[in-house]
């Protein structure tokens, strides 16, 4: 491929040599360097990539691109500087692989929870109406029946505009992708076309990356800001941030709630653990997922489905047989009637909304037994409010160990166990080992008792020290209620 190709539409501030040349392959980590790359110095979080060019030079590479030109280029090598190395990387990914979210109705969702259910469900919806489908998410990529490992929320541009464009050749008309506040900034999304963007909720969360709420905000604002003419914002209007998202949009703006009115609105009849009865556009809908906050979701995909074209009846009566994603309020019931509840849940605001749905759908004289850590090289500031809502919200409580990462899970624990007050103390225990937390909450259950297994959801592991290890909360759940032998 050509050099000059994969400029097109890059804002260029200086260039040493001829973009007339053929390149091999676009890269941004310098041990991926082959003959002919076009290497990206990208200033990261943890190194700058501008550090490497000498040495990607004697690799191969032939094109660096670069915030700032080396004072010493060498003869034959051609330098391209650009204001921003990451915007640049995501733009000429696009070129490279032929602009392929132009060729299918790429539809991105955003907020702290929720993401995930939407675009699993907006998958599962389309492929049911008959459309061949992608999905990026953080579960699992898919393009159509195909499933391909998800490794991040949203992947870095290359890795995102290939899939993209396998997801084109496999004729998929649609694709639905989370689009996380990490992303946005770190310009994972540039240079991609979006049909539409939707907006579910924002609370405390990633202050480790984003370090003040206000920035947080700022982030998923700025998904919403890049949306094009032509394009549809939807927001739920219940958030008190809902409206911020479409500020300064050139997106048609769209809105959803349950306790107000919006362009779509819905009503909750009835909530329990065989599913919601939901009244939307004057139409009785009952649906197999549980909690307001699905109901929330559920409105979206809704509003979604009708803002590319379909059909409102038609998408209700698919939306009703369908389920949600993996490790979302995913429960089950054991012989002697113990329900056990794993969610994803983890930030103070996720937690309290399972609690919460648990608490609706409960009948009163069940315990509900809370198992919950937080993560390891994360935003440390949520730990004690995680404790505090599951406190508040739980019969019993187990503090332990979720992703301890590099940090040691026993401090993660005392830093949580801050969170509990005097009173909350005497139903909270502290168990590190998460395997042990959880065969004690099902031996403590009694028969009708609720536990609830936040934080992990659809993990199949546990992280420790760098190494990831097998671990899955559903299958030990169910070990634990002999529900599997």
């Amino acid at each position: 491929m050509q050099l000059q190709d994969v400029l097109y539409g890059i804002a260029i501030t200086n260039l040493v040599g001829s973009t007339n040349r053929e390149i091999s392959v676009l890269v941004f980590d310098s041990r991926q360097v082959v003959k002919d790359a076009v290497f990206f110095a990208i200033k990261g979080t943890l190194s700058d990539g501008h550090k490497y060019i000498e040495n990607t030079i004697q690799a191969g590479a032939s094109v660096i691109v670069c915030e700032q030109i080396p004072a010493q280029t060498v003869p034959g090598v051609v330098y391209i500087q650009v204001d921003n190395s990451s915007v640049a990387l995501g733009e000429m990914a696009a070129n490279y692989y032929g602009n392929p979210s132009s060729k299918l109705k790429l539809v991105g969702i955003t907020g702290t929870n929720g993401k995930t259910t939407i675009a699993t469900i907006l998958f599962k919806l389309f492929r049911t109406l008959g459309y061949h489908v992608g999905l990026i998410s953080t579960v699992q990529n898919h393009i159509d029946d195909l499933v391909i490992p998800a490794t991040h929320t949203t992947p870095n541009p290359l890795a995102l505009n290939e899939l993209l464009q396998k997801m084109v050749d496999a004729g998929c008309e649609y694709c639905f992708m989370e689009v996380s506040s990490h992303a946005v900034v770190q310009h994972r999304i540039e240079g991609l076309t979006f049909v539409g963007g939707v907006f579910s909720n924002i609370s405390h969360d990633h202050l480790d990356f984003h370090k003040t709420f206000d920035n947080y905000i700022k982030a998923k604002k700025a998904f919403f800001d890049g949306l094009p003419a032509g394009s549809f914002a939807l927001t739920n209007l219940d958030d008190r941030n809902g409206m911020v998202m479409l500020q300064n949009t050139k997106a048609s703006k769209m809105t959803y709630a349950l306790k107000q009115l919006a362009d779509f609105k819905a009503k909750v009849v009835e909530n329990s653990f065989n599913g919601l009865h939901l009244e939307i556009d004057q139409a009785d809908v009952f649906f197999k997922l549980v909690g307001s906050f699905n109901a929330y979701n559920l409105l979206a995909v809704y509003g979604t489905a009708v803002l590319l074209g379909e059909d409102k009846l038609e998408v209700l009566t698919a939306l009703s047989n369908l389920t949600g994603a993996e490790g979302r309020f995913d429960y089950l019931t054991s012989s002697n009637q113990i329900i056990g509840i794993v969610d994803y849940a983890h930030t103070p605001d996720a937690v309290q909304n399972v609690l919460s749905t648990i608490h609706d759908i409960r009948k009163g004289t069940e315990q509900v037994i809370t198992i919950i850590g937080c993560g390891g090289d994360r935003d440390k500031t949520k730990r004690p409010i995680m404790a505090q809502v599951a406190c508040d919200w739980s019969d019993k409580v187990i503090l332990t160990s979720d992703n301890p990462r590099s940090e040691n899970p026993q401090t993660i624990v005392e830093e949580m166990e801050k969170g509990v007050s005097p009173t909350n103390k005497r139903k909270t225990l502290s168990i590190v080992d998460r395997r042990e937390a959880i065969k004690t909450a099902c031996h403590l259950a009694k028969p009708g008792d609720i536990i609830l297994l936040a934080g992990k959801g659809h993990e199949k592991y546990q992280e420790i020290n760098g190494v990831r290890y097998h671990f899955d909360d559903k299958e030990i759940l169910m070990e634990q209620l002999n529900l599997i032998s």
